[in-house]
């Protein structure tokens, strides 16, 4: 570190970490100019990403080589991009390639750190440069990039001499990698077409080495700011099992990997490795704590289980205590779908199967060789999710011990198991707005009249008032009785009368109706006809008319559907009927807003808000799949479209600001019979709570008595 001062203030080399007060001026001679602030804080800040990899491969090695890097380190890195001359016909899945158009080694170098520079230059700090027969430990490298600083010109490698060169000058040999640093990225970057016209080399690594080196006189070194860069030769015939050396087990690098096998070996080794050590540093941290926590007030009775893993939750009252689930090896006893008994199948199985492994393996390692278990039975099964550590497992085993004479025992034991909570990891999502158009569709039947005036009234309120970018259409379902009379008597006459108000009222606002004549309104065949009707970048908000609208959940439909990624199926909160909850008392005021007394209606699919781009592609398989059997349809909704002909996530969540009164909805016989049953279930869970239906009949039954 640079010497200080004499009066102890940091000397001259700590300029750069001195903060700096930029006073603001603005010419009174220019005309304001209003600043527009970027969406994100890093943006504005000028922070980069931290890592770029770049993998040299070739057509002969993409399939083979280039694949198995793919598989064994890609997905540790944020970014990484595969370089190739020539490109075969088929690019394996999930690999993003550029193709130069040449196999020459120097022109794959000299277009690649053109390209590098061209499209993240200014987006990363750091670019690592391998090939695709190295195998590079991805969590080493990235660990090495955090302790070096970027305001360095950084050349880091595996240093080798040139051949008849300079002693002093050293190029990083490209089969073990090499880290470039941004600042030497932007610096080498005018020098590359005179390194290609001037520089006369075989080997791309010997090449961009002598072109550092010459115009920017920075050669490679093996450690910088105390970081070492460890690399392993590879002989041939080599075992990565068998390897123990201390060169090898620290190795950032290895290289060169001959096939694929082998690549996949290493891989499996260095995991163990690294694996071990994780375990080795478990140990000793729990070994740490429990010293530690000797010398605190509570003492060894403060050690929690496991150590190092935060204590249970402790309710505070009765309404906050976490309820154990039973299981059995065959049968869960509390089931998503409320009923008492269920068979245990798919992830909670291999939960339940998993765990019993674990436990009978742990007691194997405490009491071999002594005692050797096997399970008999699993007698009773519980486990619970605790939110402040995890999923915790208590299992009562009927296991078979066995000692080393050959005696066997049967016994029962309890054993206590938990999966605790690991790293919290940010799933990436595509960038979305609250500026896209919402685009509502309203189906009316001749039922829903009663309800269509305060619907138009809340979305007048909560959208055309505050100018909210969202749109309706009405979709009129005519009984083909009606329709036949729709020229003496339209029973949709008063909705128009009432839509012809809204657009007087507000005179740049057009609200267009479809009529549609049918007997069974299929929710995917009326949205077939609104789809056909509006671009394919429309969001669509399927809404019912007990719905009201407003801007916040209009704001939470925008964010949380993505074309291409994501649809979602809110649920909406129903209230109860107000004659069995108030029972004749005062109904509660509407300033309680959200507390007013009801449930969310999980058997409701009636809402939903996605792409029309999303729904065509969808509809498209579903089509395909059904051919001519439109009769298939009656029993589908759009859910069910977006659930088993697309691969998009289903976002399906609670929503507290789309709130519904309670009326008895008309269920359509004509549906197919799981349709017609939701809605019958939906009808009766939104009369009143347990409590409430409770109370009515115990006054029924006083009422009675008397």
């Amino acid at each position: 570190a640079p010497p200080e001062a004499a009066d102890g203030r940091p000397g001259p080399g700590h300029e750069d970490f001195r903060p700096r007060i930029v006073p603001y001026y603005r010419d009174p001679n220019k005309p304001y100019k209003k600043v527009l602030r970027t969406r994100y804080i890093q943006t504005e800040l000028g922070f980069h990403e931290r890592l770029f990899v770049a993998v040299l491969t070739s057509k002969a090695t993409l399939n083979t080589l280039a694949v198995a890097v793919n598989k064994t380190v890609a997905h540790h890195f944020p970014r990484l991009l595969y370089f190739t001359g020539l490109r075969s016909a088929k690019v394996p899945h999930g690999m993003v390639l550029v193709a130069h158009g040449d196999e020459r080694p120097i022109w794959l170098m000299y277009e690649t750190m053109n390209y590098i520079h061209q499209h993240f230059g200014s987006d990363y700090d750091w670019f690592y440069i391998m090939q695709d027969d190295t195998y590079a430990q991805a969590e080493q490298v990235k660990a090495l990039v955090t302790h070096l600083s970027i305001n360095q010109d950084v050349y880091l490698g595996r240093a080798e001499e040139f051949i008849g060169g300079d002693e002093q000058a050293r190029y990083c040999h490209g089969g073990f990698g090499y880290l470039l640093s941004r600042s030497l990225l932007l610096k080498l970057h005018p020098h590359l077409d005179s390194c290609r016209n001037e520089i006369l080399s075989v080997r791309p690594d010997e090449w961009l080495g002598r072109c550092i080196i010459d115009f920017l006189g920075i050669t490679c070194v093996s450690q910088l700011q105390g970081q070492h860069y460890h690399t392993y030769e590879l002989a041939k015939n080599t075992e990565p099992e068998k390897e123990e050396e201390e060169e090898f087990q620290t190795a950032l690098a290895v290289h060169p990997v001959s096939d694929m096998t082998l690549m996949y070996r290493l891989h499996k080794q260095f995991s163990r490795i690294q694996l071990d050590r994780v375990y080795q540093e478990i140990q000793d941290l729990q070994m740490q704590i429990r010293n530690l926590t000797a010398l605190t007030p509570a003492g060894e009775a403060g050690v929690t289980w496991p150590v190092g893993i935060n204590a249970p939750f402790l309710p505070k009252s009765r309404f906050e205590v976490i309820s154990w689930d039973y299981f059995t090896e065959q049968h869960l006893f509390s089931c998503p779908d409320g009923s008492p008994k269920c068979e245990l199948s798919g992830a909670s199985k291999a939960d339940v199967s998993e765990i019993i492994e674990s436990a009978v393996e742990q007691l194997n390692r405490l009491y071999q060789p002594l005692l050797r278990f096997s399970k008999r039975q699993l007698l009773n099964g519980y486990r619970r999710f605790d939110p402040t550590r995890g999923m915790e497992y208590t299992l009562d085993l009927l296991l078979e011990a066995a000692t080393q004479k050959g005696h066997s025992h049967v016994l029962a034991k309890r054993v206590s198991l938990v999966r605790p909570l690991s790293k919290v990891e940010i799933i990436p999502m595509p960038y979305v707005t609250e500026a896209t158009r919402v685009q509502l569709v309203l189906p009316l039947t001749v039922q829903d009249l009663d309800f269509v005036a305060n619907f138009l009234d809340m979305f007048a309120m909560n959208t055309l008032d505050t100018h909210d970018n969202a749109l309706l259409t009405l979709l009129f379902i005519y009984h083909p009785y009606d329709a036949q009379r729709v020229g003496q008597v339209d029973v949709f006459a008063g909705v128009k009368a009432m839509v012809g108000e809204l657009e007087k009222r507000y005179a740049e606002v057009k609200i267009p109706w479809i009529s549609v004549k049918t007997e069974v309104p299929s929710q995917v065949k009326l949205m077939d006809i609104v789809s056909k009707k509006h671009p394919v970048d429309t969001l669509f908000f399927l809404a019912s008319v007990w719905t009201e609208i407003n801007m916040e959940f209009l704001n939470r439909c925008r964010m949380n559907t993505i074309s291409n990624w994501q649809v979602f199926f809110p649920v909406h909160f129903q209230e109860f009927n107000p004659v069995l909850v108030y029972r004749g008392e005062q109904t509660a005021s509407s300033n309680t807003d959200f507390l007013r007394d009801g449930h969310f209606d999980r058997h409701s699919f009636a809402e939903a808000c996605f792409y029309n781009s999303d729904y065509m592609t969808a509809r498209t398989k579903l089509a395909a799949d059904i051919l001519d059997r439109d009769e298939v349809l009656e029993s589908m909704e759009v859910f069910d479209v977006f659930l088993h002909y697309s691969g998009l996530h289903l976002f399906r969540a609670v929503e507290p600001g789309l709130v519904q009164k309670y009326t008895l909805r008309s269920c359509n016989p004509r549906l197919s019979e799981e349709l017609y049953h939701r809605c019958v279930l939906s009808n009766l869970e939104g009369l009143a709570s347990r409590s409430h239906l409770a109370m009515a009949l115990f006054e029924q039954e006083q009422a009675n008595s008397t």
